[in-house]
């Protein structure tokens, strides 16, 4: 199977809202191992199905230093959240770009494994970011939507290439 390629901004299928999986079979495993070899090979950090143009609720993370402790997310719903974070964000879906966002700083989710089982997450600082920002993509938005002013993203896009 070839390795499908990141959608990139202003690419309009990064609007569409992800569904949600109630199947769980191997070829959602295969979109998994798919995600993750895209996530390794780009130097990502997170990457939503919908990067991929699969309209899935499935998230792939990897924090890790040596990139060997990949998480899983099917179905994620944050379910608590408090404090405040802030750090300047990329993705992998635009290029070249960092934008300050506030996000929480701690987060718990409900979420799934490639089998079906639930299981919770209490994530905080990077990990927490990760997620939001992933979950973002799940509902069709992206970091320059948290960019008020158009002047503002031009800049970005401008002076950051």
């Amino acid at each position: 199977m070839l390795i499908p390629k990141i959608l990139i901004h202003p690419d309009i299928r990064l609007r569409i809202k992800a569904s949600k999986i109630n199947n769980f079979n191997n070829k959602i495993k295969n979109i998994i191992k798919n995600m993750l070899k895209v996530m390794y090979i780009n130097k990502g950090i997170g990457l939503a199905a919908t990067q991929i143009n699969i309209h899935k609720k499935i998230i792939v993370i990897d924090i890790s230093k040596d990139q060997t402790k990949p998480i899983i997310l099917i179905n994620p719903k944050i379910i608590k959240k408090y404090g405040t974070i802030s750090i300047k964000e990329g993705c992998l879906s635009i290029p070249n770009i960092k934008i300050s966002i506030n996000r929480y700083k701690y987060i718990k989710i409900n979420t799934m494994n490639c089998n079906g089982k639930t299981y919770k997450i209490n994530a905080h600082d990077l990990l927490s970011i990760c997620i939001q920002h992933e979950i973002d993509h799940l509902n069709g938005k992206l970091i320059l939507d948290y960019k008020k002013k158009i002047k503002d993203i031009n800049y970005y896009i401008k002076y950051q290439q």
